[in-house]
């Protein structure tokens, strides 16, 4: 068989093959979300992309006999590492037709640029973003991924662990929640938050646009507050979140983006999203003029499913009912809008508080990510 060559990406039309390879991998299978491509070239930009801020990285494609088949991405982020006191290389967008010996040349040309700068592990897959479409998908193929989940064949989790990657961490989980008042455990959180309320003076409050610099100050310091007793919590770099958050501003319906008060202080942050992915599916990413066209017209339903992306609450908080008080609010104002279920993604197994109190709100885990790590 021809060997693989994995070579750098070094002109506009290699970007242009790597942006758009995954459509080689996923064109047959129902529950891709295709990324949006002017999104994506904005993101691996290294003029516009936020990741470049704070590191650097190399694209690189897979070449047998003239045609690509796979991409892969490896990079130094600093402030990470920083952070961490680590020394590891990123990797991301590895995508990769059916064949080891593709993921193989790719990993190993990754492990190769960890090598060069002095790092000692590679780690991923993120897409120069920790928060959106990351990890493995090991478990879950009923239904479409959520907004900022991934999805990927079957076969990319036995060839990562096959090349030697253990997980990184413990696993990320999708829960899903249907919004029907009359079950048990609907009527049980709405009791629990009453009872909450009357006994702490606890204020909800939506976002306030006019005011979004400072609530993305706010959202920061919450971030690096109530995650950072997590296992390889990376502190949020603020032009990072901004490049997270700031693209959904237009989309979010400020009435489900919940912020707690207590004491006369901001202790939490639960923001909810409509599943625009209901919507992107149809799209195509975007890569032809006539796929705008398809975006306005499936955009013009609302979405079955609001996405809730987090639950963050300070520490000293824990344990006092914010979070409770929250998910009440969200599941009535979510459920006056129309919306008939609730994705609540990503959290990790080894958070000790957030996996736990959905499962009591009658959550159920549907999907599970994983992120792996090789030391070289």
């Amino acid at each position: 068989m021809t060997p693989v060559d994995v070579r750098s990406v070094t002109t506009t039309r290699e970007k242009r093959t790597f942006l758009t390879f995954p459509w080689r991998v996923y064109r047959d299978d129902p529950l891709w979300v295709p990324p949006l491509l002017p999104e994506r070239a904005r993101d691996t930009d290294p003029e516009r992309g936020a990741f470049f801020n704070r590191g650097e990285g190399e694209f690189f494609i897979a070449w047998r006999d003239g045609e690509p088949v796979g991409t892969i991405f490896a990079g130094e982020d600093r402030f990470s590492n920083q952070q961490r006191g680590r020394r590891e290389c990123v990797f991301g967008f590895l995508e990769y037709v059916e064949d080891y010996a593709v993921a193989k040349a790719l990993l190993d040309r990754a492990a190769a640029f960890a090598r060069e700068r002095d790092l000692n592990a590679i780690w991923g897959p993120f897409n120069l973003n920790y928060e959106d479409s990351y990890g493995v998908l090991v478990e879950g193929r009923d239904r479409p991924p959520a907004l900022l989940c991934g999805h990927s064949p079957p076969y990319y989790q036995s060839f990562m662990e096959r090349y030697g990657f253990e997980p990184a961490r413990g696993d990320n989980i999708a829960l899903a929640v249907d919004i029907d008042p009359d079950t048990r455990a609907m009527q049980r959180l709405s009791r629990l938050a009453h009872k909450v309320r009357e006994r702490r003076d606890i204020t909800v409050r939506h976002v306030d646009l006019d005011r979004w610099e400072e609530e993305l100050d706010t959202i920061h310091e919450l971030l690096n507050i109530a995650l950072a007793h997590l296992p390889d919590h990376i502190g949020w770099h603020r032009g990072a979140l901004d490049a997270v958050l700031t693209p959904f501003r237009e989309h979010a319906d400020p009435e489900l983006v919940l912020f707690a008060d207590l004491d006369g202080e901001t202790v939490a942050w639960f923001p909810g999203i409509a599943n625009l992915n209901e919507i992107l599916i149809h799209a195509n990413g975007l890569r032809y003029p006539w796929d705008y066209l398809k975006l306005w017209w499936h955009a013009r339903k609302q979405p079955e499913c609001l996405s809730i992306k987090s639950v963050l609450v300070l520490p000293e908080y824990w344990g006092s009912g914010v979070a409770v008080v929250l998910f009440d609010e969200m599941i009535r104002r979510a459920a006056e809008k129309g919306f008939t279920w609730i994705d609540c993604s990503l959290t990790s197994v080894d958070n000790p508080n957030t996996p736990e109190l959905a499962k009591r709100l009658g959550c159920e885990i549907y999907k599970r990510y994983r992120v792996y790590r090789k030391y070289l």
